[in-house]
């Protein structure tokens, strides 16, 4: 751990040192990078070790989280199939085919996202007050 610090600290001089104005962009593209690799780093390390343990305490846990991923990877093919990937608005160079349509993807799964998550609260609330309602009865 000290050592990705110290890598990372080194990374970020040498972006200081080399210009993030200068060297085509060098500089830039070298913090991107890094920033990925250690997005990398956590994403391996909190798939690993919380896999680890979650099997650790619940036999069943693997085959959980594998029906989570597959039911995430199904709604992400649907919302694929269903986008159109239509031409950007006022660029006159147009993206590939592909490229619009996984923008639309992108898009729409974030709408998706957001509306599932205000629902959720709504309905929260909703049995929330219900629960407490009961309850004081």
């Amino acid at each position: 751990m000290i050592a990705l610090i110290i890598v990372s600290v080194v990374v970020f001089a040498l972006g200081w040192i080399m210009g993030f104005e200068t060297n085509n962009q060098l500089a830039v593209d070298l913090l991107f990078y890094w920033a990925y690799a250690m997005v990398a780093l956590a994403l391996i390390g909190i798939v690993i070790i919380g896999g680890w343990v979650g099997i650790k305490n619940d036999k069943k846990f693997l085959i959980k989280a594998l029906s989570v991923i597959g039911g995430v990877a199904v709604i992400c093919l649907l919302v694929y199939l269903l986008s159109p990937g239509a031409p950007a608005v006022g660029i006159a160079d147009q993206p590939s085919q592909g490229t619009l349509r996984l923008t639309d993807t992108v898009l729409n799964l974030t709408y998706l996202t957001g509306a599932v998550a205000i629902l959720a609260i709504v309905v929260g609330e909703f049995v929330k007050g219900i629960r407490n309602k009961r309850d004081a009865k």
